[in-house]
């Protein structure tokens, strides 16, 4: 508790902001696929081509808002932005008459989302005291987490009350989007003096990208190779509703998911900040691997279950990780763009790993997509154990 309390204020402030859009998108988005699939008649292709399309909108947009934000100088007034755009898209969800109609919401919320994720991850580091970035990325992670299971509980409360009418849930998304808003207008301030390791160039110069040095780059190719592994989690949701789970209860799968996620990300952020960050990445893979392979052995059952906690525990493991090894291997005055470049490679991968989900699931099946789901994370297994050390850490695991 006493490293919690030494993180500054803003960054608890941030971790709120996160978890009240969480809260906000997963309400929609836990009972979206679904509601594609049964209300508006969509494919599976058109699930995954849409949920690929709009993840990787999100994070092609990062990399224009990270260097953007290191370019200026501000983080908090992008971050500002890109949550409003995420409010505003909320109610076209509740509007939306067809497929088109949700694409349309989900490219512009995403948006949003791009146009906070690096200049919101970059403040995060740059408000971090030194050594606890890992605490600092696990915490916001955490708060993250815990909004993107109460979105889903909150969802199917509602659900069973209003007897399946998706519309009525999804109107009651804007509220929380716009608190969020105002907590980041007023919660949160930015350092008065950001760190800076160097002359400042233009953040799209190659002299400045040379600069990320072959450390980021490394972390960077690990990241792309396992997003390939970690298509949406409209699959699981898809996987257990294809089961036999009630609609009104579809948000559930999102619950466990997150309830596991947000349980782990704070401790093993505090764990990354004192033993080498590739060992616990590397597990972090081995969960992902068996995740893949349990649910393609299960569609019902305990194991279904076992599995889709066990798809929570790696991102536990790995997603504030990732995070905190972006921010340690690039200089502080390049952090927006370090990650803003990370987050399209793996914005390419994510939409990649989304659209052959969906083909694969209608050609061959949900349980050959998920054999190839843990055939990718086994790859980034591989590529992880045999790359370079980083950070001054021990080549050794």
């Amino acid at each position: 508790m006493a490293r919690v309390q030494r993180l500054p204020t803003s960054i608890w402030a941030l971790g709120f902001v996160s978890l009240l859009m969480d809260v906000s998108s997963e309400l929609i988005h836990s009972l979206l696929p679904v509601f594609m699939t049964t209300v508006l008649g969509a494919s599976m292709l058109t699930v995954g081509t849409i949920e690929g399309l709009a993840e990787a909108t999100a994070l092609f947009v990062k990399v224009l808002s990270g260097p953007a934000s290191d370019w200026w100088g501000k983080r908090k007034p992008l971050a500002l932005a890109g949550y409003g755009l995420g409010a505003l898209s909320k109610p076209l969800f509740a509007l939306a008459a067809s497929a088109d109609g949700v694409l349309g919401a989900r490219l512009l919320d995403r948006v949003g989302k791009g146009l906070r994720g690096a200049p919101r991850d970059a403040l995060i580091a740059d408000l971090a005291p030194h050594g606890m970035e890992g605490a600092a990325f696990g915490l916001r992670q955490a708060l993250d987490t815990t909004g993107a299971y109460l979105g889903p509980l909150l969802a199917m409360g509602l659900m069973l009350l209003w007897n399946d009418d998706f519309r009525r849930v999804f109107w009651i998304a804007v509220l929380p989007a716009f608190l969020c808003v105002a907590l980041l207008a007023f919660g949160v301030r930015e350092p008065a003096d950001k760190p800076r390791e160097g002359p400042l160039h233009h953040p799209f110069r190659r002299e400045s990208l040379r600069r990320l040095g072959g450390a980021y780059a490394w972390v960077v190719a690990v990241g792309a190779v396992f997003t390939l592994a970690r298509f949406s989690e409209a699959f699981l949701v898809l996987r257990a509703q294809q089961g036999g789970l009630p609609l009104a209860l579809a948000p559930l799968v999102l619950i466990v998911v997150n309830l596991v996620f947000s349980a782990g990300a704070y401790p093993f952020g505090k764990l990354s900040d004192r033993m080498p960050p590739r060992r616990l990445l590397a597990w972090g893979m081995v969960a992902l691997a068996v995740a893949d392979a349990i649910l393609a052995l299960a569609g019902t059952g305990w194991l279904l279950w076992l599995g889709i906690a066990t798809w929570g525990l790696h991102m536990a493991l790995t997603q504030g990780l990732l995070a905190a090894m972006v921010a340690r291997s690039a200089p502080a005055e390049l952090r927006g763009t370090a990650f803003g470049v990370f987050n399209l490679a793996s914005g390419v991968a994510l939409l990649a790993a989304s659209a052959l989900a969906g083909w694969l699931w209608d050609g061959w099946g949900p349980a050959f997509t998920f054999w190839t789901g843990a055939g990718f994370a086994a790859t980034a297994l591989a590529l992880l154990l045999l790359g370079p050390a980083t950070g001054g850490e021990s080549p050794r695991l």
